[in-house]
This record gives C-alpha cells, sequence and structure tokens, in this order.
C-alpha cells in the first residue's frame, strides 16, 4: 500500500506517514500496514515505539482514549479505531527548540518518524 507523505513545521525534516482511512464499521484492511494491534474498536491508541509492519502493535498503549483527553504520552505510533476524525496535537524538540504541531488523525493507523509527544486528543467530525 502506498504512503502519503505529510510535511511538517518542524526544524528537521520530520514527516509524518499517513495511509489512506479505513471505515471503522468495516473489518481492518488485511493490506494496511499498521493495523490496530491491541487497541479496541471505538478508541485512540497511541504507543511509544513503532509497531511492527502488518501486525500491529502488542505492547502496552502510552494512551488509550474513547474521548477528549490532556496529559503527556510519548508516541511512535497511533491508531484512531473510532469513525470519527481525531485532532491530535504533539509536541517535538529538536536541538532545544520545541514545536507544537496539531494533526488531524482519520480512521487508521500512522506512525510518526521522531519521537513526539502527545499532550491532548479532540473528536472532530471533521477537522
Amino acid at each position: 500500500m502506498r504512503l502519503k507523505s505529510l510535511g511538517l513545521a518542524l526544524s528537521t525534516a520530520g514527516l509524518l506517514a499517513a495511509v489512506p482511512a479505513a471505515s471503522a464499521s468495516a473489518a481492518v484492511p488485511a493490506d494496511e500496514p499498521w493495523p490496530p494491534g491491541n487497541c479496541q474498536q471505538g478508541t485512540f491508541c497511541a504507543w511509544p515505539n513503532w509497531a511492527p509492519v502488518n501486525t500491529g502493535p502488542t505492547e502496552t498503549p502510552s494512551l488509550v482514549t474513547t474521548g477528549p483527553w490532556a496529559g503527556s504520552a510519548p508516541t511512535k505510533t497511533f491508531y484512531n479505531y473510532t469513525s470519527a476524525n481525531v485532532e491530535v496535537e504533539y509536541h517535538h524538540t529538536w536541538q532545544d527548540n520545541s514545536t507544537v504541531i496539531t494533526h488531524c488523525a482519520t480512521p487508521g493507523g500512522n506512525i510518526f518518524y521522531l519521537q513526539v509527544i502527545v499532550t491532548k486528543v479532540n473528536w472532530h467530525g471533521s477537522c
């Protein structure tokens, strides 16, 4: 499956790989590069490390939520296993410069190429 790369406003060439959205009401496509792993349907999950391609993460998530959330969760992989778009705010620090970025996570799996700290999650019909 072809990945779409989204440029981010980072001081480095950090990119976010996003796979096309999957319907939360349908089964997870077998060819989805980052399936939900141990994320339960109806939740947004984040993990502090990269998920194995084609199997999804199996370790304990750093974040699991079914609604708005605020805190601090180290993240490299996340999965939006809901039918809604989820607005994710995260921080990235590179060479003492911290950047705050907001990303619209459509249903499906995603990875960050760099370690980030997710600080807010909000549900939106469309971001």
